[in-house]
C-alpha cells in the first residue's frame, strides 16, 4: 500500500521499520518538528525523523495541519493509508479523510480503557492486570474510533513504564503489519460506552511519593513513572529518584528505612527499593546506591 506514516517518539519506531519491511510503501512520514534539547540546546531530531532518514524517506513536520495547504500536501500524496502512533497533533476531519482507506491508530491500551496521552503510566498506575495494543480506525473524536484488530499482554510486577513500553511498541509493530495484510476482510468493532477511562497527561506534581498511604499504591507508581519523569522523595534535603520496587515485608512508621536494603514501611506495608537516582547521578541498583552513601535501618524518607 501506499503509506502515509505519522509518528514521533520512540514508540513509533518499530512500527515505521515493520512497515518498512513488509514491504509497504512509505510517500512520505510526518512527525513533531526538531526542538531544542540537551545542554547546548540544539535542535534534535525526533526518533521518527532520525530514522525516516536513514530509511531515505521524505519527512515532513508542519507546526499544524490545520491550514488549508498543509492538508492540500498532505491529500496530493495520493495515499491508501496513514498509519497514526504517537504522532502529537490533531488530524482535521480533512486528515482523516483523505487517504483512500482512512487512517488507522496504534494505541497502546485495550480500549475504551484509557483513551488519551498516557495510557502505559496510568494502567500500571492504577494496578490495571493487564493491558495492550489497539488497532483503531480514527475519527474525529479522542481514541472513539472502531476497533479493527486488538492484542492483550499482562501486566507483571516487575513491569515498570519503560518495559511496558518496549513491549507495546513491538507488539504495535507485528499488530498493524498484520492488519493491514487483512484490512479487507476485517470487520470493525465499535467500543463500547462502559469502562471508558482517559489517561491523562502525566503531572510532575504526581511524582512526589506519600508514605502514608498503602504499599501497593506506592509500588505502581514508582513502576508506573519510571523512567519519565520519575517519582521521587527526599533524605535530608537531597531529592531522589525511585525508578524500581517490589513489595516487602514489614511495618513501621511511613517513611521509615526497615533493613539494611531499603525496604520502606508505607502506611500499610512496605516497598523494597530496588533502582534509585541522586540529582546528577546515573541511575543505579539499590546496592551500588548504598555502597555509595549508606542508609541506616531507622533513618526515614
Amino acid at each position: 500500500m501506499r503509506v502515509v506514516f505519522m509518528g514521533t517518539p520512540d514508540f513509533s519506531v518499530p512500527a515505521l521499520n515493520a512497515l518498512v519491511e513488509a514491504g509497504h510503501q512509505i510517500v512520505a512520514v510526518y512527525c513533531q518538528p526538531p526542538r531544542p534539547a540537551g545542554r547546548g540546546k540544539k535542535k534534535r531530531l525526533t526518533p521518527v525523523h532520525a530514522r525516516a532518514l536513514e530509511l531515505g524517506l521524505e519527512v515532513r513536520y508542519p507546526v499544524s495541519l490545520r491550514d488549508a495547504a498543509a492538508q492540500a500536501d498532505f491529500a496530493a500524496l495520493d495515499a491508501d493509508i496513514a498509519v497514526v502512533v504517537a504522532y502529537g497533533l490533531i488530524l482535521p476531519q480533512a486528515v482523516l479523510d483523505a487517504p483512500r482507506k482512512g487512517c488507522l491508530n496504534i494505541h497502546a491500551s485495550l480500549l475504551p480503557r484509557w483513551r488519551g496521552a498516557a495510557p502505559i503510566h496510568r494502567a500500571i498506575m492504577a494496578g490495571d492486570a493487564e493491558t495492550g495494543v489497539c488497532i483503531m480506525q480514527m475519527e474525529a473524536g479522542l481514541d472513539t474510533g472502531p476497533v479493527l484488530m486488538r492484542e492483550a499482554t499482562v501486566i507483571t510486577p516487575e513491569d515498570t513504564t519503560d518495559v511496558l513500553h518496549d513491549r507495546l511498541s513491538a507488539m504495535g509493530a507485528r499488530l498493524i503489519v498484520d492488519t493491514l495484510s487483512r484490512l479487507d476482510t476485517l470487520t470493525p468493532d465499535p467500543q463500547s460506552e462502559q469502562g471508558v477511562t482517559y489517561a491523562h497527561k502525566i503531572d510532575k506534581a504526581e511524582a512526589q511519593i506519600d508514605w502514608t498511604v498503602p504499599a501497593e499504591q506506592v509500588d505502581r507508581q514508582i513502576r508506573g513513572l519510571s523512567p519519565f519523569p520519575g517519582a521521587w522523595t527526599e533524605r535530608n534535603g537531597e531529592r531522589i529518584k525511585l525508578l524500581a520496587s517490589e513489595l516487602a515485608e514489614g511495618q513501621g512508621e511511613p517513611g521509615t528505612v526497615l533493613d539494611d536494603m531499603l525496604a520502606v514501611a508505607c502506611g500499610e506495608g512496605a516497598v523494597r527499593l530496588l533502582r534509585l537516582q541522586r540529582a546528577g547521578k546515573a541511575a543505579q541498583d539499590a546496592g551500588t546506591f548504598l555502597r555509595g552513601r549508606p542508609i541506616a535501618p531507622g533513618e526515614t524518607f
